[in-house]
């Protein structure tokens, strides 16, 4: 008799979009300089007029500074003293990030398909 056995994914792949990095990504893409507070409001505001907030608001404080964090230390935000300013390539370096993730799917869905046969 023949012994079957199933592969379970064993990691967690979040395959929907960041909706949090793109606000930040559209309210820093202004010429202007935020305090944190002030740019997690904007932020809020916009991601619930999209209805894309979950996990309530202190979460999606965290997630933001986390993320925002993450811009800083890649060289696409300037952060001086407690303010954020978006820095001139921030547009261009968040769409080919999207740009290369959707790649990189495309390519192991291929692959997925090609070795099923």
């Amino acid at each position: 008799m023949p012994t079957t056995t199933t592969t379970r994914k064993t990691r967690f792949s979040r395959r929907v979009p960041d909706h949090v990095t793109d606000e930040l990504v559209n309210v820093l893409s202004k010429p202007e300089t935020y305090e944190f507070n002030t740019l997690f409001g904007l932020v809020y505001d916009n991601l619930k007029l999209k209805n894309a907030v979950s996990g309530g608001e202190e979460m999606l404080r965290l997630r933001s500074y986390e993320k925002l964090q993450n811009l800083v230390s890649r060289g696409l935000c300037a952060k001086v003293g407690k303010t954020y300013r978006g820095l001139d390539g921030l547009r261009a370096a968040h769409n080919a990030a999207i740009a290369a993730r959707s790649a990189a799917v495309v390519a192991r869905t291929a692959a997925a398909a090609a070795a099923r046969g």
